[in-house]
């Protein structure tokens, strides 16, 4: 996996081009600031984009709008934000362009969760931090169908907005892939979801009806 990183705290950069390397990956390029970032893109051309939202110089939004440009120039490139707090919004409305992932910086720390959400994202696929999805299936005042899930079916809904595939959600919750393809079931009925075995469009699915229920 080729990957450019877009980082202005030099020991995170360092930290993270660290961590690609020795999980097998090539940094083909790591920068300070967003500017040129969607130039940089175009002449390594990487499988995956590492970005932190917040960039000079406004220290504001500009990795989410460097996230957007890479993916309506390069579609076929991953972007994965990095973010020092919970932040809903950009998150849902990226993660619907496929090849995207929104993390807590925190979540660096389990390297391995890391990698593979990081692979997941290069390949196609999505990667929506736990705390965000947490927030997002919240059932606001108990009432809806997110509200009618068991405690079970939650936990499965936020793996399936994670991104995990079945398989995944066995690993994560000591399942058997039987009972999770069941607990899946048992979601998207409730929810009045379409079932779908492609992961990504799984994951729209979730997010097209968080997008309509109120987050608290």
């Amino acid at each position: 996996m080729r990957v450019v990183i877009a980082e202005d705290q030099v020991l995170l950069r360092e930290g993270l081009a660290r961590l690609f390397v020795d999980g097998g990956h090539e940094v083909v390029a790591a920068v300070g600031d967003a500017d040129h970032l969607l130039a940089t893109v175009g002449g390594h051309r990487p499988d995956l984009v590492v970005v932190d939202i917040r960039m000079p110089p406004s220290f504001t939004d500009e990795g989410a709008r460097a996230a957007r440009e890479i993916k309506q120039v390069h579609p076929e490139v991953g972007v994965l934000v990095l973010s020092q707090h919970i932040e809903t919004t950009h998150a849902v409305e990226l993660v619907t362009l496929g090849g995207f992932g929104y993390l807590l910086k925190d979540r660096v720390l389990d390297v391995g969760e890391f990698l593979g959400a990081a692979q997941r994202v290069a390949a196609g696929g999505s990667a929506l931090d736990p705390q965000v999805v947490a927030q997002l299936v919240s059932p606001a005042g108990g009432q809806g169908p997110l509200a009618e899930l068991s405690e079970r079916e939650r936990e499965v809904l936020k793996l399936m907005a994670e991104g995990l595939t079945n398989t995944g959600i066995a690993k994560r919750l000591y399942l058997s892939e039987r009972t999770v393809e069941a607990h899946v079931r048992h979601v998207l009925m409730k929810l009045r979801l379409p079932e779908g075995e492609d992961g990504h469009r799984r994951v729209l699915a979730v997010l097209a009806h968080l997008r309509e229920t109120p987050v608290q």
